[in-house]
């Protein structure tokens, strides 16, 4: 069981120090580890903290150039974007796709909305209310959320699915195997059952192991993953980048 790549980290440009490290960094540890692919997946540009600055994609562009050049490995630039309204909107613009190879998109706390309505309803109820015991019109309205932009994006990621945002699981991963987007298993947390995960597999939904990585350490740390596929018996072949490379629906050729 080899890993060919990590698809989630985060460097420097993530703001306010929230990633700790350069795209040098991440990509050299990757080298360190034998991976052969990684993906620069700062925040998305309505996160109100973190998210990266769209005056500097031409900056990260020629960092992964440099990185890629002195290391051997594969970079490829993304971003993490996130749920800005309850009709499914994210925080990519058109023109935006022309430097993404891959879309990545999760739920995050303290991002600019299209409505004030969509910030309480997305943002504030989820804050307040149990993120384990969530209302039946909570869950209706987050996880229809979540299915209305797999329906307008190509999203190549969900991210850390229920994380702080519960969904109807299983729902929201028919829709993505439909859309041929990719569930990721997440180096930190996966906040769903093993149940739910095996009935997932068993309706050939694909998976993507990636660390979540804030700091050029953590790049390619993805045992939480790892040990829940060997431990569930998930076949391998419904993993997107182990033992072989992913293919991506926004990457540019």
């Amino acid at each position: 069981m080899i890993l060919y790549g990590d698809y989630h980290t985060h460097t420097e440009y993530s703001r306010n120090n929230h990633g700790k490290g350069s795209v040098l960094e991440n990509a050299s540890v990757a080298a360190d580890k034998g991976l052969k692919q990684i993906a620069i997946t700062d925040h998305g540009f309505n996160h109100m903290f973190y998210g990266v600055n769209r005056r500097d994609i031409p900056k990260v562009q020629e960092d992964i150039l440099n990185a890629k050049e002195i290391t051997g490995v594969d970079i490829l630039l993304g971003v993490e974007a996130n749920l800005i309204s309850r009709d499914g909107d994210i925080d990519v613009m058109d023109e935006d796709f022309e430097f993404l190879n891959l879309l990545l998109m999760g739920h995050h706390r303290m991002v600019t909305m299209t409505k004030v309505k969509d910030f309480m309803a997305l943002n504030m109820a989820n804050m307040i209310g149990s993120p384990f015991a969530p209302s039946k019109q909570r869950l209706n309205q987050n996880t229809t959320a979540f299915l209305k932009a797999l329906d307008k994006y190509p999203i190549d990621v969900i991210t850390h699915l229920n994380y702080g945002f519960p969904t109807d699981t299983l729902a929201v991963a028919r829709m993505a195997k439909q859309k041929g987007t990719y569930i990721e298993l997440n180096g930190k947390r996966i906040n769903f059952t093993d149940r739910e995960l095996e009935i997932m597999a068993s309706e050939g939904v694909k998976f993507i192991v990636n660390s979540d990585a804030h700091k050029p350490q953590m790049v390619g740390e993805c045992n939480n993953g790892l040990n829940i596929i060997y431990r569930l018996g998930i076949p391998l072949s419904q993993i997107v980048n182990i033992d072989k490379l992913p293919k991506f629906q926004t990457k540019r050729g």
